[in-house]
């Protein structure tokens, strides 16, 4: 009799389980953080150019001039911060090489890039594909707004020679 009882309770947890299973996977709500999938059939080349703005507080960005004085600041924030990882050429360091990224990006993706990089690889397809490719997450550098627009300027300076 115990034998029978323990296989119905087994059976019944069995089950259980399975139909809790069948429900998560057809759920369809999401968390604020979720994001859907992009289409599988898209193929993102991260050396290609792209309009993309990116996700953050930068969302429309006018660029004039290069001011040589805030690309000078920049450079100071680049080379105690970006150095590390991101080389100014082509090459690849530990994050990807720069030369050419104002180019291939616009600035709000670069300055969202910049001052929010875990939301940009968590939603961004193209930051997503960078990840992906690189291997390791850019970190937080916990970059002011005004930090990022002068490393903006000092890149463009950069790709402008």
């Amino acid at each position: 009799m115990k034998n029978l009882h323990y296989k119905s309770t087994i059976t019944t947890l069995a089950i259980a389980g399975l139909i809790l299973f069948i429900h998560a996977c057809g759920s369809k709500t999401t968390t604020p953080e979720s994001v859907p999938a992009p289409e599988a059939n898209v193929v993102i080349d991260t050396k290609a150019h792209s309009d993309s703005k990116g996700v953050g507080k930068f969302t429309d960005v006018k660029l004039e001039a290069i001011d040589p004085s805030k690309a000078d600041l920049g450079k100071a924030v680049f080379a105690t911060k970006c150095t590390t990882c991101h080389k100014l050429t082509a090459d690849k360091f530990v994050g990807p090489g720069l030369m050419g990224i104002t180019s291939r990006r616009t600035p709000e993706w670069i300055l969202n890039m910049i001052t929010d990089p875990e939301k940009m690889m968590k939603v961004d397809p193209v930051a997503k594909k960078l990840y992906e490719e690189i291997l390791t997450p850019m970190a937080n550098q916990n970059i002011s707004e005004t930090e990022a627009l002068n490393i903006l300027e000092y890149l463009r300076q950069n790709d402008s020679k």
